[in-house]
């Protein structure tokens, strides 16, 4: 049922701020700069369906293939691992 809230909700919640996590001078903000994929969602369009389970977006999944090669993250469970670089809050 639906009704007013009773307590707060803001511990139900993660919340996370990657301006808070990523230092100004960072590699990933530099590659977010000259990484330009707009236009990925519309070229591989044709290629997704549109009944069944959402995709992995595109543009998400190519960034990921470029960060884990300039890290060296060579294995998918390698992401599931927290590793903070140096200079990067905790």
């Amino acid at each position: 049922m639906m009704g007013p809230r009773q307590v707060a909700q803001s511990a139900l919640f993660y919340e996370f701020s990657i301006e808070d996590h990523v230092p100004p001078d960072h590699l990933l903000r530099a590659m977010d700069r000259f990484v330009d994929l707009g236009d990925m969602r519309r070229h591989l369009a044709p290629f997704y369906s549109s009944t069944g389970r959402p995709a992995v977006d595109p543009e998400l999944m190519i960034r990921m293939l470029i960060v884990g090669h300039a890290f060296g993250i060579r294995s998918p469970r390698a992401w599931l691992v927290v590793r903070p670089s140096p200079g990067m809050p905790v």
